[in-house]
């Protein structure tokens, strides 16, 4: 299948699209080995591999990152590009002409002003911003709005649907709102949008078929699979300073037999 030209039909409301989060072309290798049909990259997992914290990425890191991720798989690759990196729609428009340009199936666009403002935006401003994007990126490119006041110390569900129902008129293909977890919350969101729901799996949270049954068109994992990998590598680094013997190495040798496989 195309990679672009397929994807949103992926998206199916109560069967939704497993789509985890990979951080460098082997881990992308890997999931689209397995058998996942799309994958997403993660703004903290590949922050977390040049040893910074999230949000402290350049727009020029981020597209030749997911530019390698296009380049690794034959599956559609979906980029995490934040607010957009840009004060100004000229300046988001420029990110999403880049980023359709990689050959990327499709990304989000958030509605925070990032790190060193850290607040979200007001909804006139952040739905000129989603239009602005979806316009730039074009026919084909699958844009997918984040609300993201429930991660940012804001749970207010009705501000989220609205945000939600705005960035939908403005050109948004696919609504997410991170944070949204409880299988009701998530019903809600659903039924008050008209287009595919995305949500992230979080511990304690719904499961895949609860969400599932709740109308969750996509599920996402955020950074969990590269921070999973790098508690992996803690406790091996634990027990080599401490027993100092070496029963990591059966993962070792499960994790290179599946990159083999990979190709």
């Amino acid at each position: 299948m195309s990679k672009t030209a397929d994807f949103l039909s992926l998206h199916t409301s109560g069967h939704p699209l497993l789509m985890p989060n990979a951080w460098d072309a082997g881990s992308a290798k890997l999931l689209a080995s397995l058998g996942f049909s799309a994958l997403a990259t993660t703004s903290s997992g590949y922050a977390a591999t040049l040893g910074r914290p999230d949000g402290r990425v350049t727009r020029e890191e981020v597209l030749a990152h997911a530019s390698a991720l296009v380049s690794a798989v034959d599956v559609p690759v979906s980029a995490d590009l934040e607010g957009g990196f840009g004060a100004t729609t000229a300046e988001v428009e420029e990110t999403y002409r880049l980023a359709a340009a990689t050959g990327l199936a499709g990304g989000s666009i958030e509605d925070y002003a990032g790190v060193e403002e850290d607040r979200v935006l007001p909804l006139a401003e952040a739905a000129e911003r989603v239009a602005a994007a979806a316009a730039a990126a074009g026919d084909g490119f699958v844009l997918t709005a984040r609300a993201e006041n429930h991660i940012r110390g804001h749970d207010y569900l009705d501000d989220t649907i609205a945000r939600l129902q705005a960035y939908q008129e403005a050109g948004a293909d696919v609504l997410f709102a991170p944070g949204v977890v409880a299988v009701e919350d998530v019903r809600r969101v659903v039924e008050a949008v008209d287009r595919p729901v995305s949500v992230l799996l979080l511990p304690g949270g719904p499961s895949v078929p609860e969400l599932a049954e709740a109308g969750a068109a996509r599920i996402s994992v955020g950074g969990s699979f590269a921070f999973a990998a790098l508690g992996a590598v803690k406790r091996a680094a634990e027990e080599l300073l401490g027993s100092g013997t070496t029963g990591y190495t059966e993962l070792a040798a499960e994790g290179a037999a599946a990159l083999r496989n990979a190709g």
